[in-house]
């Protein structure tokens, strides 16, 4: 190194360590994405490499550690899904502003059949992605046990039972239910009937054991757990429609609902106010998700508050750390929950 501080030749990743003050390995963390370095290390770390006009060899970086620097975030559902429910577009966000800093290019891969399943599986085979995201996760998706199969890292956005060993970000699920329908109760209403998702995720399985809980817990004789009371939906607008008739047949007493999610509820909202039913002076209407559905329904619908756009963005952060450390340990994440009121109860 020249006595002015210019450099006479291309500047190495240790140059770049000694200046920063820092481990190799701590260079290396910052220029591979990985969330863990502190921001002290990283910013000495940046300022070094701006001083020394360090440049990564990327097409040695990616030969060396077998590394393509792209992520697949995998969506099996249609696209119909995808546009409609805030929900995705949420989840992407987030993951889009983790990943912003990095050089990580993201890939949106939608599996809606089996011969893309098996078209998908070939890609992963071949070592084209450093890493997966899995969004809507369904108890039979053979993609979590291919993935460990081939030890690729990645995080799924939810999980397929208590037991998975995959790493996940999820929410409080079994909390929010119950915490919404135990509010339903509070205010008086006694024939409480939940729109659950799909029986095949976990998501919508937690969101029935809330239900559950509530109602078997609460005081005033509801009567318990009454199955005419569960009507099966698929976290789609026409689902919540068709079960919202069902229940409106079954139970025409109804005084309160509880959806799995807020895109249910707007289709059940629908169906009420065709019965003639008021919301929420004959029936008591609460969500899941809190989206931007919730709040420009009418009347506003309240709704349990998920940090969707969180759950993207620590399911991008656990899966760099796993890229970066190819570490064997999973990681298993659950966020907080919260019941936001509005005029729908």
């Amino acid at each position: 190194m020249a006595m002015n501080g210019r450099h006479s030749g291309r500047p190495t990743l240790e140059e770049v360590a000694l200046r920063a003050g820092v481990g190799r390995g701590t260079v290396s963390r910052v220029i591979n994405g990985s969330p863990r370095v502190s921001d002290r290390a990283k910013a000495a770390v940046e300022a070094a490499i701006a001083e020394l006009g360090y440049v990564p060899n990327r097409a040695a970086r990616a030969l060396a550690g077998n590394r393509t620097d792209a992520i697949a975030l995998v969506i099996p559902e249609p696209e119909t899904r995808l546009f409609a429910e805030p929900y995705f577009s949420d989840i992407i966000r987030g993951i889009g502003a983790e990943l912003a800093d990095t050089d990580m290019q993201l890939l949106l891969t939608l599996i809606r059949t089996p011969k893309e399943r098996a078209r998908f599986a070939q890609y992963l085979a071949a070592h084209r992605v450093d890493g997966v995201l899995l969004v809507s996760v369904h108890e039979d998706d053979p993609l979590p046990d291919l993935l460990e199969q081939l030890e690729m890292p990645a995080v799924l956005n939810g999980r397929r039972s208590d037991l998975e060993s995959v790493s996940y970000v999820d929410a409080d699920n079994v909390g929010g239910a119950r915490a919404a329908v135990a509010h339903l109760i509070a205010r008086g209403r006694r024939q409480v009937a939940t729109i659950t998702g799909p029986p095949d995720m976990y998501v919508a399985r937690s969101r029935l054991d809330g239900y559950r809980q509530a109602v078997e817990s609460a005081a005033g004789g509801l009567g318990g757990f009454d199955t005419a009371l569960v009507a099966r939906g698929d976290f789609t607008e026409e689902g919540g429609r068709r079960a919202m008739r069902e229940l409106l047949v079954r139970r025409p007493g109804i005084d309160g609902v509880f959806a799995a999610s807020d895109v249910m509820a707007a289709g059940a909202r629908a169906v009420l106010r065709e019965a003639g039913r008021r919301v929420p002076e004959d029936v008591a209407l609460v969500g899941f998700e809190d989206s931007a559905i919730a709040r420009h329904m009418d009347p506003a619908l309240t709704s349990v508050r998920q940090p969707t756009e969180e759950m993207g963005r620590t399911m991008a952060r656990v899966l760099l750390e796993e890229i970066a450390e190819r570490a064997s340990v999973r990681r298993h994440v659950v966020l907080a929950t919260e019941l936001v009121q509005r005029d729908s109860v």
